[in-house]
């Protein structure tokens, strides 16, 4: 009886000290959670600056991110109310929603003011005349198919197809201005990717 008593005390013991041991690993996890830095902060822990998640704001006239160098835009992220997280010097800040913890990267294009609708209109209607190869920055192109009257029409053609699915674009190598319908495309196609502008009217 009392060698029963033993093995019981001994499960007893045992499965208090494993309860221990999980209840103190839980809370090493939150307080370790808590002092993370700002930067490692899960998705839901902190809205954009625009309220929508690694959106950067929008340049009307280029429909890219207002501060886009190589193809990179920081976004100013605000912690959610409560979140404790520590900053780029190493100090605990509680945020209170109000406050900018840190910058993500949000991918943007290098656009430099050559517009798409232009660039497929003059290759429409000018493409014989090479206005279209003037107008990206390839003038020597543009006066042979001047010359030429379009290699014949045949140039004329080629390049508007070529122009319109993008794959000639202006000679500094940047991307188009796509304006299509108010939305901010890399192409004309619709993907998760996909930026649309906020609608401002009610």
């Amino acid at each position: 009886m009392a060698a029963r008593w033993r093995q019981l005390l001994c499960l007893r013991t045992g499965l208090w000290s494993i309860f221990f041991c999980c209840v103190l690993n839980n809370v090493t996890v939150i307080l370790a959670e808590e002092l993370d830095r700002c930067g490692d902060l899960r998705l839901g822990q902190y809205p954009s600056r625009s309220q929508l998640l690694l959106r950067p704001k929008i340049d009307e006239a280029t429909q890219e991110a207002e501060n886009c160098r190589n193809s990179v835009a920081l976004v100013e992220c605000l912690p959610a109310p409560n979140i404790s997280c520590r900053l780029d010097n190493g100090t605990e800040f509680r945020f209170s929603g109000e406050e900018v913890g840190f910058n993500k990267t949000a991918p943007c294009r290098n656009v430099t003011g050559y517009s798409y609708k232009v660039a497929v209109a003059l290759s429409l209607f000018l493409g014989w005349l090479g206005a279209d190869r003037f107008y990206l920055g390839y003038p020597a192109l543009g006066l042979l198919k001047f010359c030429t009257v379009g290699f014949c029409g045949i140039g004329s053609l080629m390049d508007f197809l070529l122009i319109a699915m993008q794959i000639v674009g202006p000679s500094d190598g940047s991307d188009y201005i796509v304006d299509y319908y108010g939305a901010r495309l890399t192409r004309l196609s619709i993907n998760n990717d996909t930026y649309r502008r906020t609608q401002l009217s009610p």
